[in-house]
């Protein structure tokens, strides 16, 4: 069923793009049990197999009810563009225990019998030390399946909101929301994003804006919505993830052209990646990466451009050329 967010004037000046490492462990813990999600990560599943198996997630999976409400405290939105995860679990960790059981209530609600069981009765008569618990589950979920692959993760993540940047700029919220997931519609002053409640939801911005949460865990769905006081915010699934658990792998052809390790950095670029990223998915020093990538640019192959206090590199027409005619050689 659809949710309706009107926008009001002072809303179109408070669209904002962020990542969440908080939010993608739990959009993480999330697909561990919904199979829907499961084909662009089984490379990803196979290997934490045994990894999952000794993690007790149920305090978590007790507040994630499919369909139905978790709990906006467990991933209020960032206030920031990248927050830490330690600064995010941080701000979990203080929540009001009031605002705690409230919001534990309604998604206990959601289930039933879940309110009566042992778990969500205790919850409920302790909110407080249910927010440590979840927070130190969150903590456990956090090291065990993400952290790892963060650097990885994180570059997807902010290619994408670089793209979608790009889009803001040339045709403003109608381009963007047009491209951003076929489960979200423009009109007017509105935002509608079907998502998988069983009810007609309605919210007045109020000047509030939104949050624009690139995500890759949460495809093929869409999240939203957070009551005051949290910000509205749209999860959706970033581009590239088809991509993302697969090694990149460079042809004989471009290996002996390049050498192995000047390839490799080439193959890698699919999307725009910084030094750091480039080098933990290869493996290599960033010292050696940062050489290579300095070599491929003035070749000619790469471009650069700074974003922040980082930069990324990208594959220039010709690289891109070289690339899939390195594969596809013998």
């Amino acid at each position: 069923m659809p949710l309706d967010l009107h926008f009001g004037a002072d809303d179109f000046l408070r669209v904002r793009f962020a990542i969440s490492p908080l939010c993608e462990t739990h959009e993480a813990v999330r697909t561990l049990r919904r199979t829907e999600r499961h084909g662009y990560h089984r490379p990803w599943l196979r290997r934490l197999r045994e990894t999952v198996a000794g993690l007790d997630l149920s305090p978590l999976w007790l507040f994630m009810p499919s369909p139905g409400y978790t709990p906006d405290f467990l991933g209020r939105p960032p206030d920031v563009p990248l927050a830490g995860f330690d600064e995010e679990l941080a701000r979990l960790r203080a929540t009001d225990p009031a605002v705690a059981r409230a919001e534990m209530a309604k998604s206990l609600a959601c289930v039933p019998g879940a309110a009566g069981s042992a778990r969500g009765r205790a919850a409920l008569a302790d909110p407080a030390r249910a927010v440590r618990e979840l927070a130190d589950v969150t903590e456990r979920a956090w090291h065990a399946l993400l952290a790892p692959d963060w650097p990885r993760l994180r570059a997807l993540l902010e290619a994408e909101i670089a793209y979608r940047s790009r889009q803001l700029a040339d045709g403003g919220l109608k381009l963007l929301f047009a491209d951003l997931h076929p489960r979200l519609a423009w009109s007017g002053d509105t935002l509608t994003v079907r998502t998988r409640t069983d009810f007609v939801q309605v919210q007045d911005l109020d000047g509030r804006g939104v949050l624009l949460l690139p995500s890759v865990f949460v495809w093929p769905d869409v999240v939203s919505g957070f009551d005051p006081p949290w910000q509205p915010t749209v999860i959706y699934p970033a581009r590239g993830i088809g991509g993302l658990w697969s090694e990149p792998e460079a042809g004989p052809a471009l290996v002996r052209l390049l050498g192995a390790n000047r390839a490799a950095v080439l193959a890698a670029l699919d999307t725009p990646a910084t030094t750091t990223a480039l080098a933990h998915r290869l493996g290599l020093a960033p010292s050696s990466v940062s050489a290579h990538l300095s070599v491929l640019r003035d070749a000619g192959l790469l471009a650069s451009r700074r974003d922040g206090h980082q930069v990324r590199y990208e594959r220039t027409p010709l690289g891109i050329a070289l690339a899939a005619g390195g594969r596809s050689g013998g």
